[in-house]
């Protein structure tokens, strides 16, 4: 079952990262959506509404919840650039994938994930290497500097990505 719910593996930061890794990883984000929107060309409603595993979310659910924690991730980010170590809100993110957007199209999510990754990368391209040190108070994670963000930013989405590719491929659907 792990295999299913970590098909990449959990995640797994590196502790001081080069300017060359923060700047792939930047590269990398511009490259997210487009992979999600390839992953889920062409799904069906039926396969939409499968769970990528056994009480999992539905591939639809997934999505929106990545547009929902990517627009989250952002403004942590801002705030850690503009405040210093602010507490990081949290959400139901289990409730919300229960909310009416949830069953929405995946269009304005898949949109909302392009947009937000121009805009986080556009951010990224200004910083400099002092300000990934900044960081902010996760309730879950504890302190996280931006450097760590990052990596799970990029990590999140290559993990969700993956949990739909890996069901596909388990069923087979092309």
């Amino acid at each position: 079952m792990d295999a299913y719910r970590f098909p990449i593996g959990p995640f797994h930061g590196v502790p001081n990262p080069s300017p060359q890794q923060r700047m792939e990883w930047m590269e990398e984000i511009l490259g997210l959506a487009p992979a999600l929107r390839q992953t889920v060309h062409k799904l069906t409603g039926e396969q939409l509404l499968t769970p990528y595993r056994p009480g999992g979310w539905t591939v639809q659910q997934v999505v929106h919840h990545m547009a929902d924690n990517d627009m989250n991730a952002f403004l942590r980010f801002k705030r850690a650039l503009t405040e210093d170590a602010p507490a990081a809100g949290t959400y139901r993110e289990d409730l919300w994938a229960e909310l009416g957007d949830y069953r929405m199209p995946l269009e304005p999510s898949l949109a909302l994930l392009e947009a937000v990754h121009q805009r986080f990368a556009g951010l990224l391209r200004t910083l400099q290497p002092a300000d990934y040190a900044r960081s902010f108070v996760s309730p879950t994670h504890g302190a996280l500097s931006l450097d760590t963000a990052l990596q799970r930013f990029v990590w999140h989405n290559r993990h969700h990505t993956a949990q739909i590719a890996s069901l596909k491929a388990r069923m087979g659907w092309a």
